[in-house]
């Protein structure tokens, strides 16, 4: 039994509104991830759909396991660094702003029958 792992970087979204999507999939088979991750209206949908599919490739090219096999062990959204930037406001003053970004990881494991 192996841990198939895949990991995204530096994602240029927040955390916050990545674990909104992965919570949806958590626990679940990998086809019926890829197949719901397919139809969510959200735009971190987008590079978790990819993240999953990496894994679940990484499982049939490098571990010979069938993918109706799998499902989703874990699967985390860290915070990455925060890029600070300033816009200025009114009377001098300048209003910062936060561009957060995000590290994803995902661990699939085959289901023992």
């Amino acid at each position: 039994m192996h841990d198939i792992q895949a990991k995204i970087r530096f994602l240029p979204q927040s955390a916050q509104k990545v674990r909104m999507v992965i919570d949806l999939v958590r626990g679940k088979d990998a086809n019926e991830a890829l197949e719901m991750l397919r139809f969510v209206n959200k735009r971190a949908a987008l590079p978790v759909l990819k993240l999953v599919s990496s894994a679940v490739s990484n499982a049939e090219e490098n571990f010979g396991v069938s993918r109706d096999d799998l499902y989703i062990a874990t699967i985390t959204a860290d915070e990455a660094p925060t890029r600070k930037w300033r816009r200025f406001g009114a009377r001098g003053r300048f209003k910062p702003i936060l561009r957060r970004s995000s590290h994803l990881s995902v661990v699939l494991r085959e289901r023992v029958v």
